[in-house]
C-alpha cells in the first residue's frame, strides 16, 4: 500500500479490513482471557498515537460502550479489563512487530496507553487493540527520525480551538487530504462551559464541568466526533492544553473566578486526570494530584527540536490594568512558563545543533500594538517574554519558529528583538493559527501587511481553519488553510496565504 496515498482511503475501508483480518488464527499473541461479559460497542473512541521518539510512540483507545454516560464511567462495569494489542508493518497484520497486554483500569476510565517500545525509526505503522469479543478500528502511527538523520522534508499541522457546539471539524476532513507526519494541538481542545449552539452539537452536560465526571463526559464527546477521530487515527498527535481544558484564564495563581484555592486545586487535580486519560499520552504525563509534567520535548531527526510548553500551570495572574504601558505587565517577578520550565527552555535554545527550533505553544509570542494590551498573551509577562527574545536574538538558536493558537484568527509575524523598537532585529518567525470550529462561520480574510506602523505582523486573517506545514532544510513553509464552513457537516478548504520562512533569514517572507 502507498502510504502517502492510501492512507485515506485505508482509513474509510478500516473497518472493513479489521474485520477481515482480525480472527483467531490471525492473532500473534495470546488473546485476553474469558472473563466477565463486556457491553458491546466498547471501542466507540476509536483510536489514537502521540509523542513519536525515534523509537517509540503511544498507542491510546479508551473503552465506552456508553460515552455520555454521566457519571463518567463511559458505561463500563467497575472491573478492570485486559486488553490486547499489536503494531505491525501492514495493515492486514500479517507482519505484526509488537504485541502485549493492556489492562484497561476503571480507575483511568478505562483507558490505555501503550508506550510501543523497539520500533524502526522514521517509519509508519499500523495498530489496533482487541477485548474478549471486539476489535478497535486500525490506527495508523510513525516514528520520528533517527538522531543524526536529517529526513528530507516534514509535513505537520496545528490545530486549536475546537469549541464542539460552535461547528463542526471540517477542518479534520481537509487535513486528513494533506498526510501530516504528526499534528500538534495547541490548545482548547474542549470547553468546560455548557453552551448548546444550534447545530444539534450542543454540550453534554448542559452545564459547565466542573468535576471528574463531567470533565470525563465532555472529552468523550469531543472524542466521539468522526473527523477527529479519523485524523486521530491517521498520524501521531502531540497536544498540550490551554485554559478551557480546566476553565477560562486560569493560571497558577487564580481561577476564574475566585474560588477558595483547595476547591480550585482539586478543580484542577479532575481535569488534568480526565485530560491524561483521553489524550495519547506518556506515563511520564500522568498528573500527580493538581499538576500535570506537559512541557517536554520532541526531535525530528536533526531537522527539527520541537518544545512543546505549557503557559497556564506556572503562571502569574493576569494583569489587571489593561493599559499598553502598564507598568504591571513589566514586572520583573511575573512568570509565564515558571523557573524550572523557563530555564529549561533557554538551556535548550543555547545548545541546540537543530536546523529548525520549533517552540509549540498556546497564546500569541508577537506584540500587537493596535490591540492594547492584551493580559493573557505574553504581552502580560513582558520581562518573561524578553527573556527568550534576548536569547533568540544571541544567534545560538537557528531558524527559531513559534506556533500559536488561542485567538481564533490567523497571524503571521516576524518575531522582533525588542517589540518595543519597530527597528530592532528580527529573530524569528511566528504563525498564529484560527480556530477550529469556535467562533463558528464568520467572514474570511486574508490582509496581508495591514499595518505600516508594525510592519513585524504580515497577516490578519479571519475564518475557521488550521494551518499545513512544509519543512525542508532549506525552507519552512506555512499554508493557512480555512474551510468553507464548520456549520455543515462537510466543507472544502483552501489556502487563504502562504509565508515561507528560508534557512538562516529570519522573518517571513509571502510564497
Amino acid at each position: 500500500m502507498d502510504l502517502h496515498l492510501g492512507r485515506r482511503r485505508f482509513l474509510q475501508l478500516g473497518g472493513v479490513t479489521a474485520a477481515a483480518a482480525l480472527t483467531p488464527a490471525a492473532i500473534a499473541t495470546a488473546a485476553p482471557a474469558r472473563s466477565r461479559r463486556l457491553p458491546d460497542g466498547v471501542f466507540s473512541l476509536g483510536v489514537a498515537s502521540g509523542d513519536p521518539l525515534p523509537d517509540r510512540v503511544v498507542i491510546w483507545t479508551r473503552l465506552a460502550p456508553d460515552l455520555l454516560a454521566l457519571d463518567g464511567s463511559g458505561g463500563m462495569p467497575a472491573w478492570d479489563v485486559p486488553v490486547q494489542w499489536q503494531v505491525a508493518h501492514d495493515e492486514r497484520f500479517s507482519d505484526v512487530v509488537r504485541g502485549g497486554v493492556a489492562r484497561a483500569t476503571a480507575e483511568d476510565a478505562h483507558s490505555v496507553h501503550v508506550d510501543v517500545a523497539g520500533l524502526e525509526p522514521a517509519r509508519w505503522y499500523f495498530y489496533r487493540f482487541r477485548t474478549q469479543r471486539e476489535i478497535s478500528p486500525v490506527g495508523m502511527m510513525r516514528t520520528a527520525p533517527a538522531p543524526g538523520q536529517t529526513p528530507n522534508s516534514w509535513r505537520f499541522a496545528i490545530a486549536s480551538c475546537q469549541n464542539y457546539a460552535a461547528g463542526y471539524y471540517t477542518s479534520y476532513q481537509n487535513m486528513l487530504k494533506e498526510n501530516p507526519d504528526i499534528v500538534f494541538h495547541l490548545g482548547d481542545y474542549m470547553y468546560e462551559g455548557g453552551a448548546q449552539g444550534s447545530l444539534g452539537r450542543g454540550h453534554v452536560p448542559s452545564h459547565e464541568v466542573r468535576d471528574l465526571a463531567g470533565y470525563r463526559v465532555r472529552l468523550a464527546q469531543y472524542r466521539s466526533d468522526p473527523d477527529l477521530m479519523a485524523m486521530h487515527a491517521a498520524a501521531p498527535f502531540a497536544v498540550t492544553f490551554d485554559d478551557h481544558e480546566v476553565e477560562n484564564n486560569w493560571s497558577a495563581e487564580d481561577a476564574d473566578p475566585d474560588v477558595p484555592a483547595e476547591e480550585f486545586a482539586r478543580r484542577k487535580a479532575e481535569a488534568f486526570k480526565a485530560y491524561w486519560e483521553h489524550m495519547p499520552l506518556r506515563e511520564a504525563q500522568r498528573p500527580s494530584g493538581a499538576h500535570i509534567q506537559l512541557y517536554r520535548r520532541l526531535h525530528w531527526g536533526e531537522l527539527a527540536t520541537i518544545n512543546l510548553l505549557d503557559t497556564r500551570q506556572y503562571r502569574s495572574d493576569q494583569v489587571s490594568d489593561p493599559e499598553a504601558d502598564s507598568p504591571e505587565a513589566w514586572d520583573p517577578d511575573r512568570k509565564m512558563l515558571g523557573d524550572a520550565q523557563m530555564q529549561w527552555l533557554l538551556d535548550d535554545l543555547a545548545t541546540s545543533t537543530a536546523r529548525w527550533n520549533v517552540l509549540a505553544q498556546q497564546v500569541p509570542f508577537f506584540e500587537d500594538p493596535d490591540v492594547g494590551l492584551e493580559s493573557d498573551k505574553w504581552d502580560g509577562y513582558r520581562v518573561a517574554r524578553q527573556r527568550i527574545l534576548d536569547e533568540l536574538a544571541s544567534g545560538r538558536a537557528r531558524n527559531p519558529l513559534v506556533l500559536s493558537g488561542d485567538i481564533h484568527a490567523n497571524r503571521a509575524a516576524d518575531i522582533k528583538a525588542d517589540f518595543q523598537d519597530p527597528e530592532s532585529a528580527t529573530v524569528g518567525t511566528e504563525f498564529t493559527g484560527t480556530s477550529i470550529s469556535s467562533g463558528g462561520d464568520t467572514n474570511q480574510s486574508a490582509d496581508l501587511d495591514p499595518d505600516p506602523d508594525n510592519p513585524h505582523i504580515r497577516l490578519k486573517g479571519t475564518g475557521r481553519g488550521y494551518v499545513s506545514f512544509h519543512v525542508t532544510a532549506e525552507a519552512c513553509r506555512g499554508d493557512f488553510r480555512v474551510v468553507d464552513t464548520v456549520e455543515q457537516p462537510t466543507s472544502g478548504a483552501r489556502t487563504a496565504v502562504s509565508f515561507v520562512a528560508e534557512d538562516g533569514v529570519p522573518g517571513l517572507t509571502r510564497a
